[in-house]
């Protein structure tokens, strides 16, 4: 059995050395949360070194906030800072001579399209010519990605290794003490859970069907490295190999 594990990188916390030897695939800002060329240049020549696929990571353009806000903004200005910050993140990967593997949206935006069809619409209709031969991350049975199919997008199910989840499998927010999970042995536990069950343990107690090609470790969780480290050796332990 083979997962793809991947972090959201390029956000300032210049950690993408320590990260990317146990990732593969990666999520990279491009301008909406945070980034710039430079970030992502430096980002995208880390990511080539360690043979990890590269995708893009665009947000709410709300750098304030670090794109974990759902703000106000009318259809134009989204569809235009969300293709302002595909347009950046091609040119680049266009410079290195890299395709684009993947696209999966940041925080408040990642949340919003899951249950709201009308933006689900919307980012789909954006990012549909950036689709072309690339995946889109989306979480299991959310309206993104019956949106997705509907429009011909190939996807892979995203599941979150660090984070808590409620029955409807919306994540708990952030807000919530228990949103993330940051014991490594539970982190494994609960990703092993997904795996082998094809299910997902609630902060209710509640076991629900889920599927993951790809398990997010954010890499801005304070023990992301151990956390990693960790999952990364327990998995092939078990017999499961991170591709």
């Amino acid at each position: 059995m083979r997962i793809d594990i991947n972090c959201d990188v390029g956000e300032g916390l210049n950690n993408e050395h320590l990260l990317m030897p146990y990732i593969t695939s990666c999520n990279i800002a491009c301008g909406g949360h945070f980034g710039d060329k430079n970030t992502i240049d430096e980002t995208i020549e880390i990511a080539t070194k360690n043979n990890v696929l590269i995708g893009a990571h665009p947000s709410f353009p709300d750098k304030e906030n670090f794109g974990r806000k759902l703000i106000n903004i009318s259809d134009h200005a989204f569809k235009e800072s969300i293709q302002n910050q595909l347009n950046l993140f091609m040119n680049r990967l266009s410079f290195f001579d890299i395709k684009l593997h993947h696209i999966k949206s940041h925080g408040a935006l990642y949340n919003a399209i899951a249950v709201d069809e009308k933006l689900a619409i919307l980012f789909i209709h954006t990012i549909k010519k950036y689709t072309i031969d690339a995946y889109l991350y989306v979480p299991y049975n959310s309206v993104i990605e019956r949106v997705a199919k509907e429009n011909n997008i190939k996807i892979k199910y995203e599941a979150f290794a660090d984070r808590n989840y409620n029955d409807d499998l919306t994540l708990v927010s952030r807000t919530y003490e228990n949103a993330l999970i940051l014991d490594k042995m539970q982190v494994f536990q609960h990703v092993h859970r997904i795996i082998k069950e094809g299910k997902v343990k609630t902060v209710s107690g509640k076991e629900v069907k889920i599927k993951a090609d790809t398990f997010c470790v954010h890499g801005d969780t304070k023990n992301a490295i151990e956390i990693l480290k960790y999952v990364s050796r327990e998995l092939k332990n078990h017999g499961i190999i991170v591709r």
